[in-house]
């Protein structure tokens, strides 16, 4: 059983040191054969960082690395380029300063490698410099590859617009150059999180083709089902015999857990992060959680009220997929391009495709509930899971007394100054909470006589529930309107023919006051 890779991103040091390695040369191959720039997002710890170091070893002839793979006998290795490669999360950018300071102590650190001093001051300089010098002395156009290369721009999310707008005109100077000296390079690769606009490498006239959507490189990032059936078929085996299931139910809930990601509605693939960990720890866990949520994504959904935004999948046109200005983001792109979105289907129209969006897998939908309830509600994470599972207790048991109690406790952590005065407000709270607990949760779900606010499903029951808010109307009241709405309206009844348990659940709001009623659906209703 070879060694998991996880926290390696050396290309070469996976290889020499024996690695597990899932062969993508295949897709690398027809990427450098068929185009010069390309650009790719991915979200994080997807496999990006070793995509560009692998990149580089190709392109700096190390054919070693490479015996066994797609790509050893179809590559001329007799040929090699020099190569320029940044790596962002590697250089200081908290500040222009230190973006200018660190960026030009790098450049000149691989010039140096090449015997190449370079004597220009500022970074961009650096950079065009270098360039044309690779290419002047070794007579090889040089290759370009650049890691993360919009991190500066994610980490300066939470500073004001002034100095969001310098780091970025910053960067507009520095990606210039890849267009002034086109006649000098022989390849470019740029990757990141996010597409923004107005940074030069997406509207000059030599811009990079932009891979992220669409069949053909689908599969560069990640592993696909058969993937990993394959290579990690003895660690499915470990993994099997740890939970005592078989390797068929093994599969399922790994797929359920970690498979979904895609980029062309039909490919799937398994975030390399979370599939390594698993197979590491053995244990069915979020580990996405851990991987970390960016800050900024988080309060950008919570200023615009949209803690539901990507409960239910839904219909997007193909602008999502283009380059937005970071000072005015919008939160689809943002959830699509940090991986809590992802393409599940692609519908043709007679004008243009329309994509279904929707989260990947319950890994994604766990970490996104906590986190947008967390930062809604102000409760802290490390108390989320205690209580969602006294709560899941409380609901099963039908004890609307203590479950009411645990509904009030988390809104005692809401400041009174970020309250909300509307039921959505309540809802999504609700919701957020709900899937955070396993249910598989519906908001807003259409019958023939309205419309009912969620309804929970476990494996053995139906909720089908009714909230109610009013500021000044006492809770025994929204909460008998709610029961008689649920009745009146028979909103259960679509769920009759399910052979489930169905239980009514009316939770009424009136300030930080909470009242909530439960009861089993009779036979007699």
């Amino acid at each position: 059983m070879k060694n998991l890779p996880i926290g390696i991103q050396s290309f070469e040091s996976l290889r020499s040191n024996s690695y597990l390695y899932i062969d993508k040369t295949e897709h690398i191959h027809r990427l450098v054969t068929t185009g010069k720039i390309y650009f790719l997002s991915r979200p994080r710890r997807f496999g990006k960082s070793m995509l560009i170091s692998t990149l580089d070893a190709l392109f700096s002839g190390r054919k070693e690395l490479f015996e066994g793979l797609y790509i050893y006998d179809k590559w001329d290795w007799s040929k090699s380029n020099p190569v320029i490669r940044i790596d962002w999360t590697a250089i200081k950018h908290d500040t222009l300063e230190e973006i200018e300071i660190s960026l030009s102590s790098r450049l000149k650190r691989l010039a140096r490698g090449y015997e190449i001093t370079l004597f220009s001051e500022y970074a961009s300089d650096c950079f065009a410099e270098m360039i044309e010098e690779l290419h002047r002395k070794t007579g090889k156009k040089a290759v370009v590859l650049v890691d993360e290369y919009d991190a500066p721009i994610l980490d300066a999310m939470s500073k004001s617009p002034a100095e969001l707008k310098a780091i970025q005109e910053s960067l507009q100077s520095f990606y210039k150059i890849l267009k002034a000296t086109d006649e000098h390079l022989q390849f470019v690769f740029l990757t990141g999180v996010s597409k923004f606009a107005k940074l030069s490498i997406f509207s000059s006239l030599n811009s990079p083709k932009d891979i992220t959507v669409g069949k053909k490189y689908a599969a560069l990032c990640g592993y696909t089902q058969e993937e990993l059936e394959t290579d990690f078929s003895e660690h499915i085996a470990a993994l099997a015999a740890e939970l005592s299931l078989s390797r068929e139910e093994t599969l399922a809930v790994i797929k359920k857990w970690y498979n979904g990601y895609s980029w062309d509605g039909e490919t799937c693939v398994y975030n390399p992060y979370s599939a390594l960990s698993l197979f590491d720890v053995r244990v069915i866990s979020n580990y996405w959680f851990a991987s970390g949520t960016p800050t900024f994504l988080i309060e950008q959904l919570k200023k615009r009220e949209q803690t539901d935004l990507a409960l239910e999948p839904f219909e997007a046109s193909p602008k999502i997929f283009d380059s937005f200005d970071p000072l005015h983001i919008e939160n689809i792109p943002l959830l699509f391009q940090t991986g809590y979105l992802t393409v599940k289907s692609i519908r043709p129209t007679e004008e243009e495709p329309q994509y279904t969006l929707g989260i990947p897998n319950r890994e994604v939908f766990l970490s996104l509930s906590e986190y947008l309830l967390s930062a809604y509600s102000e409760y802290p994470l490390s108390g989320i899971a205690i209580l969602k599972g006294k709560m899941s207790k409380q609901l099963k048991s039908l004890d609307s007394v203590g479950f009411a109690q645990s509904v009030r406790t988390m809104l005692e952590n809401i400041p009174y100054n970020i309250q909300i005065g509307n039921e959505k407000y309540y809802h999504s709270l609700f919701l957020s909470w709900m899937l955070t607990m396993g249910f598989e949760a519906h908001g807003e779900v259409m019958t023939g006589s309205g419309r009912i606010d969620a309804v929970l499903e476990q494996s053995d029951t139906v909720i089908v529930s009714e909230l109610k808010y009013h500021a000044k109307t006492k809770t025994g009241a929204l909460l008998r309107n709610a029961m008689k709405q649920i009745h009146d309206r028979r909103y259960y009844e679509k769920y009759l023919d399910k052979g489930k348990k169905i239980v009514l659940l009316a939770l009424a709001f009136s300030g930080k006051e909470v009242g909530c009623k439960m009861e089993t659906l009779s036979l007699a209703s």
